[in-house]
This record gives C-alpha cells, sequence and structure tokens, in this order.
C-alpha cells in the first residue's frame, strides 16, 4: 500500500468536510411526514448534508404541527429546545401559517414558512446556511429521502381541504384542495416500489376527494389515459408489487366503489374513515354531513362484499353542546358499527376554530369521564375482534427482526397507529419481507403467530 499523498482523495475530503450541514425536526401527521421528506430530499439534491444531531448541524430546521392546542405546545417547546440547543432554526409547517405567534414565542427564529411551502423552506436555508458550490447529487436515492423505513412510505396525493368542519382550522393553514395529477402520484409510487417499499400508504387531508378541483381530468403514465379520480388512482396503484393503504377517507357514496378493488385484492381491505360522532344533533354542530344510520347500512354492505374489510376511525367526545343523550347515541353506535381500530379525543378549542363560539361547552372533567367510557366499550369490540382472529391464516409484512422476536402487521394494522402480528423465536427474516403466519392467540392490541413453513 502506498503512503504516497493523494492530492484527489485529499481534495474530496476536504470537500466533504465543508458540506453544510442542516439539522431536522419533523413533528405531526403523515402528512406532515411527507413535507418533510421532500424538503430532506432537496437539501440533499443540493447537497446539503443532513446532521442527526444539533451539535453537527450549522442550521436546524423545525416542522411544526398546529391541529390542536397540545400539537402547538410540543411545536413551540421544540422550536424553544432547538433554539436552546442551537441557536440557529428556520420553522416550517401548519404552525407556520400563525407566524406571529412563532416569532412572539420566540424572536430569534431565522426564518417562518407555512405548510408545503417548499420553495419558501429552500429560500430560507439559502439566506442563511448558503447551498455547496458542487452538489453531491449523487448521494440522492432514486425514492428520495424517507423518514420511515425502507419498505414503507406514505404518498401525499393531494393538499388542503374543502370541508369546513368546526373543529377544524386546516383549511385555514393548508388551503382549499389541490390535487396532484394521477401521473405524478403513479411515478412516484412506482419509484417507491421499484426502490423495494412494500407498502404505499395513501394521505391527503380528504382522500376521497381526490381529483374533485381538477374536474377529474384525465392525465397520462406510461403512455396509458387515467381518470384522476381515487377509485382509478387505487386499481392503478393496485397493478404496482406493493400493498395499497387508504388513510382519511371521507364517507362520500363513490367509495362504494373502492370496497370490490379491496376483495378482488388490488388495495388492502382496510379503510381509515374519520367519523367523529354519531349523534344528528352533534354532527350538525361539527359541520360534518354523515348520518350514522347510513354509516351502518353501508359497513353492512362492506362487509358482504368484502368480510375481510377492516375499519378504523376517530372520534371527538365532549363536543361544545354535546348532551348525555348524544353521548349514548354514540356508544350505541360503537357497538352497532362494530368498527376494528378507533381512536377518540376529548375536544379541544383550538385556537381560531368556529366551534369554540358554540354554546354550552362540556365541562373538563366531564370530558373526560366521557372519554374513559368511550375507550372502555370499544376497548371490549377490539378484544373481541382480535380474539376471533386465532385460528387465522394472514400474510403478514415484517417490520423488525429482534434476537427473540420478529414484529410484523397484518393487513389490519397501519403503522405507527395499530397493532402488530408478534412472532416468537429467532427466525432468519428482513424488514420488508412478506410471510405467512398461523394466529395463536391474541392481546389487547397484538396478535401472536408462529410461521407457516410447509
Amino acid at each position: 500500500m502506498s503512503n504516497r499523498p493523494n492530492p484527489a482523495s485529499d481534495a474530496a475530503a476536504s470537500a466533504l468536510e465543508r458540506i453544510p450541514q442542516v439539522g431536522f425536526v419533523s413533528l405531526g401527521c403523515p402528512k406532515a411526514t411527507v413535507d418533510s421528506e421532500r424538503i430532506l430530499t432537496q437539501l440533499r439534491a443540493e447537497g446539503y448534508g443532513i446532521s442527526p444531531d444539533y451539535d453537527g448541524a450549522d442550521l436546524v430546521v423545525v416542522n411544526t404541527c398546529g391541529f390542536i392546542d397540545a400539537a402547538v405546545d410540543e411545536s413551540l417547546a421544540a422550536i424553544g429546545e432547538a433554539l436552546d440547543q442551537h441557536g440557529r432554526v428556520i420553522v416550517t409547517g401548519c404552525l407556520g401559517a400563525r407566524a406571529e405567534l412563532i416569532r412572539e414565542a420566540h424572536p430569534r427564529v431565522l426564518g417562518v414558512t407555512g405548510p408545503h411551502a417548499y420553495d419558501a423552506v429552500m429560500d430560507a436555508v439559502h439566506r442563511n446556511l448558503p447551498r455547496p458550490s458542487h452538489p453531491f447529487t449523487s448521494l440522492l436515492p432514486a425514492s428520495g429521502v424517507k423518514l420511515t423505513p425502507a419498505h414503507y412510505a406514505y404518498v401525499k396525493i393531494a393538499e388542503g381541504c374543502n370541508h369546513r368542519c368546526s373543529f377544524c382550522i386546516i383549511p385555514s393553514m393548508r388551503g382549499d384542495l389541490v390535487s396532484r395529477p394521477i401521473g405524478a402520484v403513479m411515478a412516484e409510487a412506482e419509484r417507491l416500489a421499484d426502490g423495494g417499499v412494500r407498502e404505499l400508504l395513501i394521505i391527503s387531508q380528504d382522500t376521497s376527494a381526490y381529483g374533485l378541483d381538477l374536474k377529474y381530468r384525465t392525465d397520462f403514465w406510461q403512455g396509458r389515459p387515467l381518470r384522476t379520480d381515487i377509485e382509478t388512482l387505487a386499481r392503478t396503484l393496485g397493478e404496482l408489487p406493493a400493498w395499497v393503504r387508504l388513510h382519511y377517507v371521507y364517507p362520500y357514496p363513490h367509495v362504494d366503489r373502492l370496497v370490490p378493488l379491496m376483495a378482488d385484492g388490488l388495495i388492502l381491505p382496510y379503510l381509515d374513515m374519520p367519523l367523529q360522532h354519531a349523534s344528528p344533533a352533534v354532527l350538525k354542530a361539527m359541520r360534518r354531513p354523515a348520518a350514522a344510520e347510513k354509516v351502518l347500512e353501508r359497513l353492512a354492505s362492506w362487509r358482504r362484499i368484502c368480510p375481510e374489510l377492516v375499519m378504523r376511525s376517530t372520534f371527538i367526545v365532549g363536543f361544545p353542546g354535546e348532551t348525555e343523550a348524544d353521548f349514548e347515541a354514540l356508544l350505541a353506535f360503537l357497538q352497532a358499527a362494530q368498527l376494528d381500530r378507533v381512536g377518540c379525543f376529548a375536544y379541544s378549542p383550538v385556537a381560531g376554530a368556529a366551534a369554540n363560539a358554540l354554546p354550552s361547552p362540556v365541562p373538563e372533567p366531564v370530558k373526560e369521564e366521557r372519554l374513559e367510557r368511550f375507550m372502555a366499550v370499544q376497548a371490549e369490540i377490539s378484544r373481541a375482534k382480535l380474539a376471533g382472529r386465532i385460528g387465522q391464516r394472514l400474510t403478514v409484512l415484517v417490520d423488525e427482526v429482534l434476537e427473540d422476536q420478529v414484529v410484523a402487521r397484518s393487513h389490519a394494522d397501519a403503522p405507527e397507529i395499530d397493532g402488530s402480528v408478534i412472532i416468537h423465536g429467532a427466525w432468519e427474516l428482513s424488514p420488508g419481507d412478506f410471510i405467512e403466519v398461523d394466529v395463536t392467540a391474541s392481546l389487547e392490541h397484538d396478535l401472536i403467530g408462529e410461521p407457516v413453513c410447509e
């Protein structure tokens, strides 16, 4: 081996040492995660390095959430921590739409931009940390920079929302619905699948409204004309070698056309449909058009078409004006609907939400008591649902391989919000593998399974 100096390698090492480093803090929902991934991808494309900690960063970007008061507090705390630990901070994301609040709490921030304002974020970075003179574009993977594990990815198909639910301020932050052309969505999904992604999680604020703003116009992918609507998108995504899971599906009538695609195995038999309540009076105050009776009728119809269908939903208790009778109607709906996965929140008066002006606010102790009762009812339903899977054979996607167990998920389990399928023992598997398991037991949220060895 030669000990002579190598000017070329010395120059390369020197260039690497000079790469400006950006630290990144990502908060909020999967839609914000996609925003973070796009910003990180652009940073890498321009030659910036991504620092895993404050100490190695020249600049820190904090992508915030501002949906409810707890998220606002978490975001402001994260900004404060970044300022204390580093000092040079740019803020973006949903809370960025309330720049005055951020600057009042943290006047030292270098810049504030709103949600999905990718160009504005990069402009702020350029002003405070000039881009490298020789971008290392070869460092950028074909699928872009991801914050999720390599085997699954979120695909955002639209920004904004046309609804004006009285408890929500998302439209004031992210604007009205803006759908991506179906050709662009399919091209991204194809790149991800080609890059090893085995599960595509389709997200937007209102996934079932996809294409409405574009009047469902025709676009092209691989030379094929495709109508820009959720049914066509789901059917075409089903051609890729990956699971396709739909999140945040509003109960429009045309959702009925998605269920046969699930029965045919094109997309996962899983619907994430935030229903929020069941009382007609509360739904009206929320400005939600859904009717509980129609939801139950459609749910029964969907289960006849696709018996494996798994339903996830979220609800709000303690909404202004909610009476005990309203709450009892919600509990009755839960019992009738027998939903598989459910989340629930006590109403939080988000600054700027129209619901804050409604009469008869529910006292905090009553909110908490109703939340406990709600979750107790749903816990029994979920427990029985899981117990009913004992003896079934399921295809699962491996998430994590440990020394003494494997953590996987079935079609019934979205990452981070649902349960898992636990396989005890040491197995030669890798994250992203699909395997067959026989379910042998159930826990409060998870299943226990054994690999099928044939």
